[in-house]
């Protein structure tokens, strides 16, 4: 537990905020895109000023390689009796300790030498250090050392002798060669001795590999016996391990401004090969939130600003304020969230998706050509980011599949757990059916057809494509002819496979239909636009079982 630095006076969690200025914030800050409020300037500056006399961890502010810096947070409140301050906290654990007087505790402090996890942690490790001496013992090393070696007897005494009859043989086919169209006595002798000798090496080679099959079995039996107690306490400590995970997300709980609970468990897809980001529900932000509404704090702005020295793999100022991480904090800050006034994010920069239809299960939405499924570098916005702000209460991903940026066209999003994984596996298993609408240069001479041609990436000029026999991916696309219009194509087509760029390859490529996409800059010419919308989707409904058929508005 930590204390003043120096002091033996304990800090309080709450700080009072004196001679403030400005009015108070209208909205509770929006963690993932935020400019910091007066408010939580001055109490970040109030901080800033005392974390070096509070805290012992080293920083890493003075430069050289020790040091390390820290996300700090702070959020602005009022107590129960209306008086105005802040409470402070960090990400993580600071010196292999999460619990320091003065800055909120954690969620859930695994470290409480009291707790179960600590006790069962112990446990568990109690049983690796008897794995590892078990696997120590002479007896054990005895038998792998017996085992290895038989092996590579086994291996080496059967290579030799396989080279020695393919040698042999060699040399019969040979003399065979030589003495078939003999009759002489001799030669008839000779070719049946040859013949012995096959025979010979046959049931030579047969009872070596025999000899040597029982013998690695023999030592594999007696390394097993060795291995069972060994085995035994591995399966104890993967089960105990399994159970310590599920228990700690179970325990793991966020409460919302509405007094409602969940678990981590719950907030994240957990399943046995899944689980949730390391650290998720140890940040700044939800310590101080689940702080806040445990003492019927009044919650009124927030911020979190990097403090100490930059981590070389992250992007990290000394000094500055950052959004809340996406990954491990986004599903818990949606959840605690709920009940609050909270500041909506900025509002795309880029082109506006479209509701064609939408239930609670799911949504299908229009995309305009140019914009991003998801967010690409130095440019968050993307049907992605759209969506979570049109519905911010919805569970899981969303993003089932994705449409490249120049294509616009029809794409399904999720809103619940159980419909992403439904629709995850209709695409998985190719029953969901798209239709292309594109407008290709040229006119095609076969009013319908299917184009085989595997593909790969173009190693020396990403992200173009190439047919490829040899190391390419199946991709297969069936189209119909629609019309004809000054030269160029309507056609629709209907992707069999989901190749990156595979209608855009089909299309252009000599042994596809040699009539590029209308707009195509990589495998045609450009012009004002890709010529391509997704223009039909068809899917089976992941709660009602019905089958689902939409079509789109043609945009071009």
């Amino acid at each position: 537990m930590g204390r003043i630095k120096g002091k033996n006076k304990l800090l309080p969690y709450f700080r009072e905020l004196q001679g403030v200025s400005g009015e108070a914030p209208d909205v509770f800050t929006q963690p993932f895109d935020y400019e910091a409020h007066p408010w939580v300037l001055q109490a970040a500056q109030d901080l800033q000023q005392k974390i070096s006399t509070e805290l012992d961890h080293d920083f890493g502010r003075e430069g050289g390689d020790t040091g390390l810096g820290k996300m700090m947070g702070v959020l602005v409140v009022r107590d129960q009796q209306g008086s105005l301050g802040y409470l402070a906290a960090y990400s993580g654990r600071l010196d292999d300790g999460n619990q320091h007087y003065g800055y909120v505790p954690p969620v859930f402090d695994i470290l409480d030498e009291e707790g179960f996890y600590r006790k069962e942690e112990e446990a568990i490790t109690a049983i690796n250090h008897r794995v590892i001496a078990m696997e120590k013992e002479a007896g054990y090393l005895e038998a792998l050392a017996i085992l290895d070696s038989c092996r590579q007897a086994a291996a080496e005494t059967l290579a030799s002798l396989k080279l020695a009859h393919k040698t042999a043989k060699a040399a019969r086919n040979e003399e065979r060669s030589r003495l078939q169209h003999k009759e002489e006595e001799d030669a008839r002798a000779r070719l049946t001795a040859l013949d012995n000798e096959s025979a010979r090496h046959h049931y030579e080679w047969k009872d070596a590999n025999r000899f040597w099959k029982k013998e690695v079995e023999l030592a594999e039996n007696k390394l097993r016996e060795k291995e069972g107690p060994i085995f035994l306490l591995k399966e104890e400590r993967r089960q105990r391990s399994a159970q310590l995970q599920q228990k700690l997300f179970e325990h793991y709980t966020f409460l919302n401004a509405r007094g409602e609970v969940k678990s981590l468990g719950q907030l994240f897809d957990v399943s046995e090969n899944n689980t949730p980001p390391s650290g998720a529900g140890e940040c700044a932000a939800p310590k101080l939130l689940q702080y806040a509404y445990l003492h019927g704090y009044q919650v009124l702005a927030m911020g979190e600003f990097w403090w100490g020295k930059t981590i070389p793999s992250e992007v990290r100022h000394h000094g500055r304020f950052y959004p809340a991480c996406k990954s491990k904090c986004e599903p818990i800050l949606g959840h605690m969230l709920q009940g609050l006034n909270v500041a909506p994010r900025k509002q795309p920069r880029g082109p506006a998706i479209t509701v064609i239809r939408e239930d609670e299960h799911l949504a299908i939405i229009s995309k305009p050509h140019g914009l991003l499924s998801v967010p690409g570098k130095g440019d968050w916005d993307s049907v992605s980011a759209q969506v979570k702000i049109r519905w911010p209460e919805a569970e899981g991903p969303m993003m089932v599949h994705r449409l490249d940026m120049d294509t616009s066209g029809l794409m399904v999003i999720t809103k619940t757990w159980q419909a992403y994984h439904h629709l995850q596996q209709q695409f998985l298993h190719h029953n969901i059916r798209k239709t292309y609408l594109a407008l290709l240069d040229g006119e095609v001479k076969e009013s319908t057809g299917t184009i085989d041609l595997p593909l790969r990436v173009d190693l020396d000029d990403r992200p173009r494509q190439l047919v490829c026999y040899e190391h390419g991916k199946p991709a297969v696309s069936l189209y119909k002819v629609i019309g004809y219009t000054n030269g160029k194509t309507r056609i629709h087509f209907f992707p069999m496979t989901g190749r990156t760029h595979q209608l855009r390859v089909h299309a252009a490529h000599h042994q596809g239909l040699a009539c590029p996409i209308v707009g195509d800059d990589l495998y045609g010419s450009p012009a004002d636009r890709l010529y391509l919308q997704a223009i039909g989707l068809e899917f089976e409904h992941p709660a009602t079982g019905e089958r689902v058929k939409v079509w789109g508005k043609e945009d071009f």
